[in-house]
């Protein structure tokens, strides 16, 4: 049976809100009325969503944000509801005490990205200038905790509606900033390293250097065979972002006119998904976004589809209509560099809703929970800290039927300097995932 809800008021924020939360995250099919008479007489499952309970529906209670147009500061106290945090209060008859799906919309369209902020060193939306961070729940997928909430009063009143059913997916994912650490560098960088070995009487990868160079010792970070072999043990569908920019600053790969490179990125295109990873350049030049797409379509042969952005640069809307304008439909961006948790408060892909054009676009957006970086240099875990908590954000986002996505670099699984042991946390981290996805389906 499907779900019946009556409003009184319609607008395009309304109907992205209540089909990411009933549709994507809880899985209900809904249809909305705004004919009372036709609401009293439905004789099935039923919601209002507005200022008054009519009968003895479920009933949420609505703040003015769903119906507003444009951005604006708004008056945001966060409050513990029945051992969940939330905001926009509500009235007494409702089963919520706060308006879910308008903190849900504020959560999930970064609306307070569009507002004035102190970007951090390179110009991102930090953090600690979350309602999240500040309200401690940056790392609770509040948006789907709140859905389950909602399901289980829906379910408790009318138990015949219908509900698909959501499992926990793991996907794991990989930035490509440097390919390789020693090779195919061409000679002024090359040389360039020796003296620095020299200058920094850094004997020992002075030695590792000419070895790798001459051929009788592998670079130290090409692990991609072995993330490979791990991902076909474990029956995951590994992505894949390489940067393929102009050299720069920032921008350090080497380019794909080196033919090794070019077949690197080839090989790996035939045994998992290869997106682009726009380089840090392409911020301020963003013709360098269609050059660098164009590169790597070619490389691969066949259509560019996902990315995340170099550094994480992400400055809202405007990477995203970006993106969009090069036909450019994935995105993997969502997400802190310097903390774990969740940027948009859900652990379930979501479409980037445009506050400049008050429309939900064609962009998907998929969060990732935590970055490699996040737990090694930022947070400075040791391994046996950073398993602990990356278990339990597995087993977290599993009880809400999320997705869970991760971010390292290929270069810190070398199992080299600050890095040894990482490996090794990567592939328990990994079985975990996959032990648990295997029991979520089985529960299913």
């Amino acid at each position: 049976m499907e779900l019946l809800i009556y409003t009184t008021r319609f607008s395009n924020r309304l109907k992205y809100t209540f089909d990411l939360i009933l549709k994507d995250v809880i899985g209900i099919q809904y249809q909305f009325t705004s004919k009372k008479a036709e609401f009293e007489e439905h004789d099935g499952p039923k919601l209002s969503y507005g200022r008054n309970v009519i009968g003895d529906e479920v009933h949420i209670g609505a703040n003015k944000l769903l119906f507003e147009i444009g951005v604006e500061d708004q008056m945001i106290e966060v409050r513990e509801y029945d051992g969940l945090k939330g905001f926009f209060p509500t009235g007494k008859n409702c089963q919520f005490g706060f308006d879910l799906f308008a903190a849900s919309f504020y959560l999930v369209s970064r609306y307070e990205e569009y507002l004035p902020f102190t970007a951090d060193r390179f110009g991102r939306f930090p953090a600690k200038e979350s309602l999240a961070f500040q309200n401690g729940f940056l790392e609770e997928p509040v948006i789907n905790l709140w859905a389950q909430r909602l399901k289980k009063i829906l379910l408790d009143k009318y138990p015949d509606l219908k509900v698909s059913q959501r499992t926990f997916h793991y996907v794991p994912t990989f930035d490509v900033d440097s390919a390789y650490a020693f090779n195919y560098k061409g000679v002024f960088r090359i040389l360039g390293g020796f003296v620095r070995c020299l200058i920094d009487q850094d004997i020992p990868q002075f030695k590792q250097r000419l070895r790798v160079l001459l051929g009788r010792e592998k670079d130290p970070y090409d692990t991609f065979d072995w993330i490979l072999e791990l991902q076909k043990k474990y029956q995951l569908n590994p992505k894949f972002f390489f940067l393929v920019g102009d050299y720069g600053e920032f921008d350090k790969n080497i380019p794909l006119t080196v033919n090794e490179f070019k077949y690197l990125v080839k090989s790996m295109a035939d045994y998992a998904e290869v997106g682009i990873h726009p380089s840090y350049a392409s911020n301020d030049q963003p013709e360098k976004i269609k050059q660098e797409i164009d590169r790597l379509e070619k490389a691969i042969n066949r259509t560019v589809k996902s990315s995340r952005q170099h550094f994480l640069k992400l400055s809202l809307p405007h990477t995203y209509q970006q993106l969009i304008e090069h036909e450019i439909f994935e995105d993997y961006t969502m997400g802190y560099a310097s903390e774990i948790g969740f940027r948009a408060s859900i652990a379930t892909p979501f479409y980037f809703f445009d506050l400049d054009y008050e429309v939900q676009t064609k962009l998907k957006v998929n969060p990732f929970a935590f970055m490699d970086v996040a737990l090694h240099t930022y947070k400075k875990y040791t391994t046996e800290e950073a398993l602990e908590r990356v278990k339990a954000m597995i087993h977290l986002v599993k009880e809400v039927d999320g997705t869970l996505i991760n971010v390292w670099h290929n270069q810190n699984l070398a199992d080299i300097e600050s890095w040894v042991g990482w490996r090794d946390l990567y592939e328990k981290i990994t079985a975990e995932a996959f032990v648990v996805q295997v029991t979520a389906k089985y529960d299913a």
